[in-house]
Protein backbone atom coordinates (compact mmCIF):
# COMPACT_ATOMS: atom_id res chain seq x y z
CA UNK A 1 0.00 0.00 0.00
CA UNK A 2 1.33 3.34 -0.81
CA UNK A 3 0.51 6.91 0.09
CA UNK A 4 -0.12 8.30 -3.78
CA UNK A 5 0.02 12.02 -1.96
CA UNK A 6 3.55 11.94 -1.01
CA UNK A 7 4.79 12.43 -4.39
CA UNK A 8 4.09 9.87 -6.81
CA UNK A 9 4.03 10.09 -10.63
CA UNK A 10 3.53 8.48 -13.67
CA UNK A 11 7.14 7.13 -14.10
CA UNK A 12 7.26 5.82 -10.40
CA UNK A 13 3.38 4.48 -10.64
CA UNK A 14 4.26 2.30 -13.76
CA UNK A 15 7.81 1.35 -12.15
CA UNK A 16 5.82 0.42 -8.75
CA UNK A 17 3.04 -1.48 -11.00
CA UNK A 18 5.32 -3.54 -13.11
CA UNK A 19 7.75 -4.56 -9.62
CA UNK A 20 4.55 -5.38 -7.75
CA UNK A 21 3.51 -8.17 -10.10
CA UNK A 22 6.40 -9.50 -11.03
CA UNK A 23 7.63 -9.53 -7.21
CA UNK A 24 4.60 -11.88 -6.30
CA UNK A 25 2.92 -9.71 -3.95
CA UNK A 26 -0.70 -10.53 -4.01
CA UNK A 27 -2.07 -6.97 -4.18
CA UNK A 28 -1.35 -3.46 -4.63
CA UNK A 29 -3.56 -1.07 -3.29
CA UNK A 30 -3.19 3.29 -2.67
CA UNK A 31 -4.04 5.94 -0.82
CA UNK A 32 -7.10 8.50 -2.53
CA UNK A 33 -6.27 11.86 -1.34
CA UNK A 34 -5.49 15.65 -3.50
CA UNK A 35 -3.04 16.47 -0.95
CA UNK A 36 -1.19 15.94 2.59
CA UNK A 37 -3.00 16.80 6.49
CA UNK A 38 -0.01 19.07 6.58
CA UNK A 39 2.56 20.78 4.24
CA UNK A 40 4.24 20.84 1.92
CA UNK A 41 2.37 19.85 -1.08
CA UNK A 42 4.04 17.41 -2.97
CA UNK A 43 2.88 15.54 -6.46
CA UNK A 44 -0.51 13.72 -6.06
CA UNK A 45 -1.29 11.02 -8.86
CA UNK A 46 -5.56 10.34 -9.62
CA UNK A 47 -6.29 7.40 -7.99
CA UNK A 48 -9.72 6.25 -10.43
CA UNK A 49 -6.72 6.80 -13.58
CA UNK A 50 -3.59 5.63 -11.87
CA UNK A 51 -6.09 2.07 -11.48
CA UNK A 52 -7.10 2.05 -14.84
CA UNK A 53 -3.17 2.39 -15.67
CA UNK A 54 -2.63 -0.63 -13.37
CA UNK A 55 -5.71 -3.00 -14.41
CA UNK A 56 -4.57 -2.95 -18.00
CA UNK A 57 -1.02 -3.79 -17.64
CA UNK A 58 -1.29 -6.62 -14.80
CA UNK A 59 -2.74 -9.86 -14.98
CA UNK A 60 -2.22 -11.20 -11.05
CA UNK A 61 -2.61 -8.71 -8.83
CA UNK A 62 -6.26 -6.96 -7.01
CA UNK A 63 -5.84 -3.89 -6.21
CA UNK A 64 -8.09 -0.31 -5.13
CA UNK A 65 -8.23 2.53 -3.09
CA UNK A 66 -7.51 2.20 0.63
CA UNK A 67 -9.80 4.10 0.82
CA UNK A 68 -11.82 6.40 -1.69
CA UNK A 69 -13.68 8.99 0.81
CA UNK A 70 -17.39 9.55 0.53
CA UNK A 71 -16.68 12.97 1.54
CA UNK A 72 -15.16 14.02 -2.30
CA UNK A 73 -15.98 11.08 -4.27
CA UNK A 74 -19.53 11.13 -5.38
CA UNK A 75 -20.80 7.71 -4.85
CA UNK A 76 -22.99 7.48 -8.43
CA UNK A 77 -19.73 8.15 -10.39
CA UNK A 78 -17.40 5.83 -8.49
CA UNK A 79 -19.87 2.89 -8.71
CA UNK A 80 -19.72 3.54 -12.46
CA UNK A 81 -15.83 3.92 -12.65
CA UNK A 82 -15.62 0.67 -10.39
CA UNK A 83 -17.47 -1.55 -11.87
CA UNK A 84 -15.49 -0.47 -15.41
CA UNK A 85 -12.01 -1.41 -13.47
CA UNK A 86 -13.26 -4.77 -12.23
CA UNK A 87 -14.51 -5.65 -16.01
CA UNK A 88 -11.25 -4.30 -17.30
CA UNK A 89 -9.35 -6.37 -14.89
CA UNK A 90 -11.11 -9.48 -15.04
CA UNK A 91 -12.34 -9.33 -11.77
CA UNK A 92 -9.67 -7.67 -9.64
CA UNK A 93 -10.92 -4.38 -8.57
CA UNK A 94 -11.32 -4.05 -4.63
CA UNK A 95 -13.46 -0.71 -4.01
CA UNK A 96 -12.07 -0.01 -0.50
CA UNK A 97 -14.63 3.02 0.72
CA UNK A 98 -14.72 5.54 3.99
CA UNK A 99 -15.55 8.57 5.22
CA UNK A 100 -13.41 10.77 4.66
CA UNK A 101 -11.62 12.82 7.54
CA UNK A 102 -8.69 15.06 6.26
CA UNK A 103 -9.64 18.54 6.64
CA UNK A 104 -7.44 20.40 5.08
CA UNK A 105 -7.68 18.94 1.73
CA UNK A 106 -11.34 19.46 1.90
CA UNK A 107 -11.03 22.99 2.58
CA UNK A 108 -8.20 23.28 0.28
CA UNK A 109 -10.37 22.29 -2.52
CA UNK A 110 -13.61 23.28 -1.78
CA UNK A 111 -15.47 19.56 -0.01
CA UNK A 112 -17.39 20.28 2.98
CA UNK A 113 -16.18 17.44 4.90
CA UNK A 114 -18.69 18.11 7.95
CA UNK A 115 -18.48 16.78 11.49
CA UNK A 116 -18.23 13.27 12.73
CA UNK A 117 -21.64 12.36 12.83
CA UNK A 118 -22.46 14.01 8.98
CA UNK A 119 -19.45 12.31 7.51
CA UNK A 120 -21.30 8.36 9.09
CA UNK A 121 -24.44 9.33 7.78
CA UNK A 122 -23.20 10.82 4.31
CA UNK A 123 -21.23 7.07 4.50
CA UNK A 124 -24.01 5.43 5.09
CA UNK A 125 -26.01 6.64 2.19
CA UNK A 126 -23.13 6.34 -0.43
CA UNK A 127 -22.97 2.98 0.17
CA UNK A 128 -26.97 2.20 -0.03
CA UNK A 129 -26.37 4.09 -2.94
CA UNK A 130 -23.21 2.53 -4.65
CA UNK A 131 -24.76 -1.16 -3.42
CA UNK A 132 -27.83 -0.27 -5.22
CA UNK A 133 -26.49 0.75 -8.21
CA UNK A 134 -24.06 -2.14 -8.13
CA UNK A 135 -26.64 -4.83 -7.53
CA UNK A 136 -29.89 -3.67 -8.98
CA UNK A 137 -30.50 -5.37 -12.46
CA UNK A 138 -33.54 -2.77 -12.57
CA UNK A 139 -34.03 0.68 -12.21
CA UNK A 140 -33.73 1.95 -8.49
CA UNK A 141 -34.76 4.61 -6.42
CA UNK A 142 -33.60 6.42 -3.25
CA UNK A 143 -34.07 9.79 -2.09
CA UNK A 144 -31.50 10.42 0.54
CA UNK A 145 -30.62 13.46 2.47
CA UNK A 146 -27.21 13.78 0.58
CA UNK A 147 -27.89 11.55 -2.78
CA UNK A 148 -30.86 10.99 -4.81
CA UNK A 149 -31.22 8.49 -8.01
CA UNK A 150 -34.19 8.51 -9.88
CA UNK A 151 -34.86 5.40 -11.72
CA UNK A 152 -31.07 4.80 -12.17
CA UNK A 153 -29.44 2.07 -13.91
CA UNK A 154 -25.88 1.11 -14.60
CA UNK A 155 -25.05 0.07 -18.30
CA UNK A 156 -23.48 -2.17 -18.88
CA UNK A 157 -23.96 -4.23 -16.00
CA UNK A 158 -21.01 -5.47 -14.16
CA UNK A 159 -19.79 -8.68 -15.31
CA UNK A 160 -19.12 -9.46 -11.94
CA UNK A 161 -22.46 -10.11 -10.74
CA UNK A 162 -23.08 -7.67 -7.73
CA UNK A 163 -19.98 -5.60 -9.30
CA UNK A 164 -16.50 -5.64 -7.43
CA UNK A 165 -16.19 -6.45 -3.91
CA UNK A 166 -16.56 -3.71 -1.24
CA UNK A 167 -13.86 -2.84 1.15
CA UNK A 168 -15.26 -1.20 4.21
CA UNK A 169 -11.98 0.48 6.32
CA UNK A 170 -12.05 1.34 9.97
CA UNK A 171 -12.31 0.22 13.68
CA UNK A 172 -15.15 1.93 15.39
CA UNK A 173 -17.33 -1.14 16.81
CA UNK A 174 -20.94 1.56 16.91
CA UNK A 175 -20.95 2.77 13.56
CA UNK A 176 -18.16 1.36 11.12
CA UNK A 177 -18.53 -2.76 12.23
CA UNK A 178 -22.82 -2.71 11.55
CA UNK A 179 -21.87 -1.32 7.81
CA UNK A 180 -19.08 -3.48 7.10
CA UNK A 181 -22.38 -6.36 8.14
CA UNK A 182 -24.24 -4.46 6.03
CA UNK A 183 -22.56 -3.59 2.60
CA UNK A 184 -18.94 -4.95 2.70
CA UNK A 185 -16.96 -8.02 1.68
CA UNK A 186 -14.30 -7.48 2.98
CA UNK A 187 -13.08 -5.54 6.52
CA UNK A 188 -9.71 -3.76 6.51
CA UNK A 189 -8.63 -2.20 10.00
CA UNK A 190 -6.18 -0.11 10.88
CA UNK A 191 -3.48 0.21 12.85
CA UNK A 192 -4.31 -2.50 15.75
CA UNK A 193 -2.10 -5.18 17.86
CA UNK A 194 -2.70 -8.58 17.33
CA UNK A 195 -5.07 -8.33 20.05
CA UNK A 196 -6.97 -5.87 19.79
CA UNK A 197 -7.80 -7.36 16.10
CA UNK A 198 -8.75 -10.47 17.30
CA UNK A 199 -11.39 -8.94 19.44
CA UNK A 200 -12.72 -6.67 16.57
CA UNK A 201 -12.96 -9.47 14.77
CA UNK A 202 -14.46 -11.76 17.54
CA UNK A 203 -17.37 -8.77 17.49
CA UNK A 204 -17.81 -8.01 13.92
CA UNK A 205 -18.13 -11.99 14.20
CA UNK A 206 -21.28 -11.76 16.54
CA UNK A 207 -22.67 -8.83 14.34
CA UNK A 208 -22.63 -10.79 11.02
CA UNK A 209 -24.08 -13.94 12.91
CA UNK A 210 -26.61 -11.52 14.13
CA UNK A 211 -27.56 -10.40 10.76
CA UNK A 212 -27.48 -13.91 9.27
CA UNK A 213 -24.50 -14.31 7.96
CA UNK A 214 -21.70 -16.16 8.21
CA UNK A 215 -18.18 -14.96 9.57
CA UNK A 216 -16.60 -15.90 6.54
CA UNK A 217 -18.33 -13.85 4.38
CA UNK A 218 -16.21 -10.93 5.39
CA UNK A 219 -12.39 -11.60 4.58
CA UNK A 220 -10.26 -9.79 7.44
CA UNK A 221 -7.43 -7.47 6.23
CA UNK A 222 -5.20 -5.29 7.75
CA UNK A 223 -3.26 -2.03 6.77
CA UNK A 224 0.04 -1.17 9.13
CA UNK A 225 2.91 0.98 8.51
CA UNK A 226 6.29 -0.92 7.73
CA UNK A 227 9.93 -0.28 7.70
CA UNK A 228 12.12 -2.86 6.37
CA UNK A 229 16.12 -3.32 6.80
CA UNK A 230 18.16 -6.26 5.16
CA UNK A 231 20.02 -6.17 8.16
CA UNK A 232 20.09 -4.16 10.86
CA UNK A 233 22.98 -2.12 10.12
CA UNK A 234 20.15 -0.99 7.10
CA UNK A 235 17.45 -0.65 9.51
CA UNK A 236 18.84 1.30 11.66
CA UNK A 237 19.93 4.12 8.60
CA UNK A 238 16.25 3.76 8.01
CA UNK A 239 15.25 4.25 11.37
CA UNK A 240 17.35 7.25 11.44
CA UNK A 241 14.65 9.84 11.88
CA UNK A 242 14.39 8.74 15.46
CA UNK A 243 16.92 10.83 17.11
CA UNK A 244 15.38 13.65 16.18
CA UNK A 245 11.92 12.54 17.62
CA UNK A 246 11.91 12.84 21.58
CA UNK A 247 10.31 9.81 21.80
CA UNK A 248 12.96 7.49 20.54
CA UNK A 249 15.55 10.01 21.24
CA UNK A 250 18.27 8.23 23.19
CA UNK A 251 17.10 5.00 22.64
CA UNK A 252 18.32 1.61 21.59
CA UNK A 253 17.58 0.33 18.14
CA UNK A 254 15.79 -2.75 20.06
CA UNK A 255 14.13 -0.61 22.17
CA UNK A 256 12.68 1.29 19.29
CA UNK A 257 12.05 -1.19 17.52
CA UNK A 258 9.72 -3.00 20.07
CA UNK A 259 7.64 0.20 20.72
CA UNK A 260 7.02 0.98 17.22
CA UNK A 261 5.83 -2.87 17.16
CA UNK A 262 4.09 -2.83 20.17
CA UNK A 263 2.81 0.64 20.86
CA UNK A 264 2.58 1.95 17.27
CA UNK A 265 1.36 -0.96 15.59
CA UNK A 266 3.66 -0.82 12.68
CA UNK A 267 5.51 -3.76 10.73
CA UNK A 268 9.33 -3.15 11.59
CA UNK A 269 12.57 -5.17 11.18
CA UNK A 270 14.62 -7.55 9.37
CA UNK A 271 12.94 -10.05 7.80
CA UNK A 272 12.67 -12.49 11.20
CA UNK A 273 11.95 -10.01 12.74
CA UNK A 274 8.90 -9.25 10.32
CA UNK A 275 8.39 -12.50 9.91
CA UNK A 276 7.48 -13.14 13.59
CA UNK A 277 5.23 -10.01 13.48
CA UNK A 278 3.18 -11.03 10.33
CA UNK A 279 2.56 -14.28 11.59
CA UNK A 280 1.45 -12.89 15.32
CA UNK A 281 -1.55 -11.00 12.73
CA UNK A 282 -1.85 -14.35 11.07
CA UNK A 283 -3.00 -16.12 14.13
CA UNK A 284 -5.22 -13.39 15.20
CA UNK A 285 -7.15 -13.90 12.42
CA UNK A 286 -5.59 -11.19 9.48
CA UNK A 287 -5.69 -12.88 5.68
CA UNK A 288 -4.25 -9.99 4.17
CA UNK A 289 -1.73 -7.57 5.30
CA UNK A 290 -1.37 -4.07 3.49
CA UNK A 291 1.68 -2.72 4.34
CA UNK A 292 2.16 1.03 3.84
CA UNK A 293 5.34 1.48 1.76
CA UNK A 294 6.45 5.08 1.94
CA UNK A 295 9.64 5.00 -0.17
CA UNK A 296 8.08 5.46 -3.43
CA UNK A 297 11.57 5.25 -5.37
CA UNK A 298 13.24 2.33 -3.40
CA UNK A 299 12.70 -0.21 -5.45
CA UNK A 300 15.76 -2.28 -4.42
CA UNK A 301 14.23 -2.28 -0.73
CA UNK A 302 11.19 -3.69 -2.51
CA UNK A 303 12.62 -6.07 -3.79
CA UNK A 304 14.73 -7.28 -0.95
CA UNK A 305 11.91 -7.34 1.01
CA UNK A 306 9.79 -9.25 -1.30
CA UNK A 307 12.90 -11.82 -1.76
CA UNK A 308 13.59 -12.26 1.92
CA UNK A 309 9.66 -12.14 3.25
CA UNK A 310 6.91 -13.38 0.61
CA UNK A 311 8.43 -16.88 0.40
CA UNK A 312 7.72 -17.51 3.40
CA UNK A 313 4.31 -16.62 3.81
CA UNK A 314 0.69 -17.73 2.09
CA UNK A 315 0.46 -16.24 -1.34
CA UNK A 316 -3.70 -17.57 -1.02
Amino acid sequence: MIEGQNGLSWPLWKRLVSEVEDLGFAGMFRSDHFTNARPPDKISLEMIVSLTYLADHTQRIHFGPLVAPLSMRNPMLLARQAAALDDLSNGRMILGLGAGWQEREHYLFGFDLGDVPTRMSRFEEGLEVITLLLKSNEPVTFEGRFFQLRGAILLPRPQRPGGPRILIGGNGVKRTLPLVVRYADIWNATFLSPDEFRERSIQLDKLLNEAGREPGDVKRTLMRAGHFGRDTAELDRRLSWRSTDPRYAGKSLDEVVHILFTQQHEIVGTADMVLEQIKAYAAAGVEELMLQWFDLDDIDGLRAFAYSVLPHLSST
